[in-house]
């Protein structure tokens, strides 16, 4: 698309512009069958420093792009992460909620504008998307445009990877989502495996998510997301207070039957945590209201089984059992569990590191495939 003449870029000030902040997505992806609507309420919350807990540590300065004749062509957030330096050090800013039409300028614009904020803030990078952080939705679909998101995952223009690489960024990382499915599932080699873990370790039990116990339970996640993925690509500690606000909407959606906890001699050692892919019902909300269109539907899925498929999002195993097969325990005790009671008949596994190859190899020996490609950008400042 050709450059558009008179465009300006300003902070967000005020409600009106708040809302054309959470409504340009709503017109940009209108004709996209693909794109799942976010919850507006859920995008007003992560931008809410009274409502986000990120905002104890960090800061997002979200703005708009309009041509001249006022109307909005694009948006973006530049994000102070001050757990990030704390952990890192490294003068990495974070740039999020970006969205463009397909005009290169407006995307000069935008990140020009992104990138001045940054350095108020005496950062020399910007890396991103994050929205607003990594344990928040995050990444830059650059492979698999002609399917929905799983739940809690980014979907974007395919044009954003050429706009982005062309003003300086470059891929820092890449994540892969993988696909399994009951018809093509190799279980046998996995099982024998994860026969001889049992045997290596004659205490491990294997439970699922207590809910009358939920705040405990989730307290227990965080302790071994933290201690697990603490030398993982760009992991951030997650803070309790920000925890505690995941938990909360998670609750809201959870399936205890997919969330399983192993412990070795009573202890908690490792989790992994699926959800049900409630994208399935929500692509069809295409207002992005809780009330009352998604919630009818959703309730509406629940009598009738329309969600059928689960996304993996998060597992963890403490550093002590690393490489001990207990990731390979819980995977498997998740699959044949959900194939048994007959309510999914797949999964999405995402998103896993490229540089996570034991991960990798595990998903493919047992039959899943790449499904989609994201990636993480930066440049210098």
């Amino acid at each position: 698309m050709a450059p558009l003449s008179q465009i300006t870029v300003a902070p967000v000030a005020g409600t009106a512009d708040l809302k054309a902040f959470v409504q340009f997505p709503f017109d940009l992806y209108a004709d996209n069958p693909f794109w799942v609507p976010p919850l507006r309420r859920d995008v007003f919350h992560a931008l809410d420093p009274q409502k986000n807990a990120f905002f104890e540590h960090g800061n997002v300065q979200p703005f708009l792009a309009r041509d001249g004749s006022g109307r909005v062509v694009g948006r973006i957030a530049a994000i102070y992460n001050g757990a990030h330096l704390e952990k890192y050090g490294d003068g990495v800013g974070f740039f999020g909620f970006f969205e463009t039409i397909d005009a290169p300028n407006v995307a000069a614009h935008l990140v020009d504008a992104a990138a001045a904020w940054l350095r108020t803030q005496h950062l020399a990078a910007m890396r991103g998307p994050t929205n607003p952080s990594m344990n928040d939705i995050a990444g830059l679909l650059v492979d698999g445009f002609d399917r929905p998101p799983s739940i809690m995952m980014p979907y974007n223009k395919p044009y954003y990877e050429r706009m982005l690489a062309d003003l300086g960024f470059e891929r820092v990382m890449t994540m892969w989502a993988y696909f399994a499915h009951r018809k093509y599932a190799h279980l046998d080699k996995m099982r024998r495996g994860v026969d001889l873990v049992k045997k290596r370790y004659p205490s491990l039990t294997l439970r699922k998510l207590d809910m009358k116990r939920f705040d405990e339970e989730a307290a227990t996640v965080l302790d071994i997301y933290n201690d697990a993925w603490s030398d993982n690509w760009g992991h951030v500690p997650m803070r309790p207070a920000e925890f505690a606000q995941l938990a909360k909407e998670m609750k809201q959606i959870v399936d205890p039957n997919i969330v399983y906890f192993a412990e070795i001699d009573g202890e908690a050692v490792g989790f992994i945590l699926s959800l049900p892919n409630i994208n399935l019902v929500l692509k069809n909300v295409r207002s992005g209201r809780l009330f009352p269109d998604a919630a009818l539907k959703l309730l509406a899925a629940s009598k009738t089984g329309a969600i059928h498929e689960l996304r993996t999002v998060l597992m963890g195993v403490r550093k002590a059992y690393h490489n001990r097969g207990l990731d390979a325990v819980l995977m498997m005790e998740t699959i044949e569990d959900a194939l048994q009671r007959g309510e999914y008949d797949s999964g999405e596994f995402s998103w896993i590191l490229d540089v996570n190859a034991p991960m990798k190899n595990a998903l493919e020996h047992m039959g899943a495939v790449v499904d989609k490609e994201y990636a993480m950008l930066e440049k210098l400042l």
